[in-house]
């Protein structure tokens, strides 16, 4: 008799709530309505459009293994867009890269106009120092901000350097300093300089003198290489530097070091085991300073050169690594400022709580005098990482980094 007391209670508060629900189903029933379902908010998506600006052609040099690869630095960029997606996949930001080309001599005036008319705000550009003066107060006027990937030219930095472009590919300067640590650091004190007849050979030769004058190296003897227009990877022409090369150094003074400046592409390659007596190559040839090297796997590299291999098919360099940095610098800005605005953006890259990683060893920052991004040099030759400087012992009062290229006390740049 007990047990029969659930039971009814059930069914009457089964009763009940049938009762109550009457109206209700009746009224739904009468207008053919369903139950509303609850609808989830849309969530907002804010667009951060990255141009890139690269002037490309093919290019020769003396090795078909120097050959720049067709998506030099592009590469790059996707990687790093990816990799801001990740993030921004959480915080409601979507990351893109419209890459626009032009020729290396080519006015870039027109092309960066349909960037700014398309919506680009930040652009990542691979072009040449005259090229970017060309467009640099146009961003400006537009709010555009530019991220030097390409151009290593220390004038960008100094006497015409921009409050609108940031430079994280390293100078001239910051290349020779890095090399002329490791000398030093070597105790090859005694160099000797040969470079080419091109704009941009004698600019690295001005800067290998500056880094020997900075740091106790001793110029011994110059020798300039005019380019005839021969001698570019024909049998004739190897046959030729075979032979011209050690002619050509014979009467050079006593030496520790051979240095080589022929960014150019015109002889460089022919010096090492070339020369007259045997000596150690390093500038442009030999033992080399770039912003990156293929063969790094130090600090984390590993993760990085699998992840860009993985994507492209091939192992990443120098503008590879400029272009996928200042890609995640503007992921970076876009997270902490919690939006697309270029301004807030700039303002946060130059403040003291901007770093960014880069599987360099250590946080990088921009230098507030001129905004070129600090950075180690990697030192390398065709197969392998064979230091990184700054070298142990160069001291700094701020920055051990601040001992490669132009110091703040030796700035010319007015920021404008």
């Amino acid at each position: 008799m007990t047990s029969a007391v659930p039971g009814t209670l059930a069914a009457f508060l089964c009763f009940f709530s049938l009762t109550v629900n009457v109206p209700g189903a009746l009224a739904q029933e009468a207008t053919g309505e369903q139950p509303a379902a609850t609808a989830k908010p849309e969530k907002k998506i804010t667009e951060i459009k990255i141009g890139y600006l690269r002037a490309y052609a093919p290019q020769l040099a003396l090795s078909v293994l120097d050959v720049p690869p067709r998506d030099e630095g592009v590469a790059g960029g996707n990687v790093a867009i990816a990799d801001n997606n990740t993030t921004g996949s959480f915080l409601g930001q979507k990351f893109s890269l419209d890459v626009t080309e032009v020729k290396p001599d080519a006015d870039v005036v027109s092309a960066f106009q349909d960037m700014i008319a398309k919506g680009d705000r930040y652009v990542v550009a691979d072009i040449s120092a005259r090229q970017l003066l060309s467009i640099a107060d146009l961003a400006r006027d537009n709010g555009v901000l530019i991220f030097n990937a390409g151009a290593t030219d220390d004038s960008l930095r100094e006497e015409e350097c921009r409050a609108n472009i940031f430079h994280t590919i390293p100078t001239r300067s910051m290349l020779a300093d890095g090399l002329a640590q490791y000398l030093i650091w070597k105790q090859w004190r005694r160099w000797v300089l040969i470079y080419g007849s091109h704009e941009r050979d004698r600019l690295f030769a001005e800067a290998l003198r500056r880094a020997a004058t900075r740091f106790g190296g001793e110029m011994v003897g110059e020798k300039e290489f005019k380019d005839t227009g021969t001698a570019r990877r024909t049998d004739s022409g190897v046959v030729q530097i075979q032979r011209q090369m050690p002619v050509f150094t014979q009467d050079l003074p006593e030496h520790d070091v051979l240095l080589v400046a022929d960014e150019s592409e015109v002889f460089g390659t022919y010096v090492p085991f070339r020369t007259w007596i045997p000596r150690p190559v390093a500038g442009t040839a030999g033992l080399t300073p770039s912003a990156w090297h293929p063969a790094s796997e130090q600090w984390g590299g590993t993760q990085i050169q699998n992840r860009f291999a993985k994507a492209n098919g091939r192992r990443m360099v120098s503008k590879d690594m400029a272009a996928w940095t200042a890609v995640r610098i503007l992921g970076e800005a876009a997270t902490r400022t919690q939006g697309a605005d270029p301004r807030k953006m700039a303002d946060f890259i130059r403040s003291d709580d901007f770093s960014i990683a880069a599987f360099k060893g250590q946080k990088l920052t921009f230098r507030k005098w001129n905004q070129q991004l600090r950075q180690p040099i990697f030192l390398g030759d065709g197969r392998s990482v064979v230091s990184t400087s700054p070298q142990e012992g160069f001291l700094h009062q701020v920055s051990e980094l601040d001992t490669l290229g132009v110091d703040e006390p030796e700035t010319k740049c007015v920021l404008k």
